[in-house]
């Protein structure tokens, strides 16, 4: 289970001050040397030239506000370092305090990035998928700066989550529809659910119904026990050490 950012990486460009003429009335020659002057003095000053420097698509998301209406907590929101549901695998619950940490971070509701976690890599820091995704949150190997190490799980995590804060963005909080761009691209996310890729479909129908259990509190989840990924699980224990 692997996601795609279909939207690349892009620099911002600062718009420049206005550089119409002065209208309405004639001054001096000597006048219009002077003013020019001083507007040139200020125009370097003050005004916003060339190009700025952007920062990743990734860590921008994680430093932002959240965008108004998602239905995640807010960063710095006490409902951001919540408990991790137990519905989850040993192999999640592994990573519990992490979860809540990272979730706090990004502004994510941290049951919303267990199921991530759950569906993607059932708690494996070394889960590799045959497209390429690395890590607990299986993010592709373009998501990646130079000098990353993608299955440390701090890095795995700060990517991952900054494309699922994009995708809840794109999806205005909608859990369902920012699965479906976590799965399949941002893109998906403004196309009818028949477009989508079958795995896309699936992927976002399971995990909103595992979300749904987590946040609802309830004990067990008859849905997560139907997700089916008993392999996923049994490499995770293996890797942590974890004896079930």
């Amino acid at each position: 289970m692997s996601f795609r950012n279909t939207d690349p990486p892009y620099d911002q460009t600062a718009a420049l001050p206005d550089q119409g003429g002065l209208s309405g009335f004639l001054l001096p020659p000597l006048a219009v040397i002077i003013v020019g002057i001083v507007l040139a003095f200020f125009w370097l000053g003050t005004g916003p030239v060339g190009t700025l420097a952007a920062a990743s698509e990734q860590d921008a998301a994680l430093i932002k506000p959240p965008a108004a209406g998602l239905s995640t907590p807010a960063v710095n929101d006490p409902a951001a370092a919540g408990s991790v549901s137990t519905i989850f695998k040993p192999a999640v619950q592994y990573w519990s305090k992490a979860i809540q940490a990272w979730a706090g971070a990004a502004g994510i509701d941290p049951n919303l990035v267990a199921t991530v976690m759950q569906i993607e890599s059932c708690g494996d820091p070394r889960a590799l998928s045959p497209a390429g995704a690395m890590g607990l949150f299986q993010v592709m190997p373009f998501h990646f700066a130079a000098g990353d190490d993608p299955y440390n799980p701090d890095t795995n995590a700060i990517r991952g989550l900054a494309y699922l804060k994009r995708s809840l963005a794109a999806a205005n909080g909608n859990v369902r529809l920012a699965l479906a761009g976590y799965n399949g691209g941002i893109g998906v996310i403004s196309r009818p659910e028949s477009t989508w890729a079958s795995e896309t479909q699936h992927y976002a129908r399971v995990g909103s119904e595992i979300y749904a259990d987590a946040a609802s509190g309830m004990a067990v989840s008859q849905k997560l026990e139907a997700w089916g990924g008993a392999s996923l699980c049994r490499a995770a224990n293996a890797h942590l050490g974890i004896n079930q």
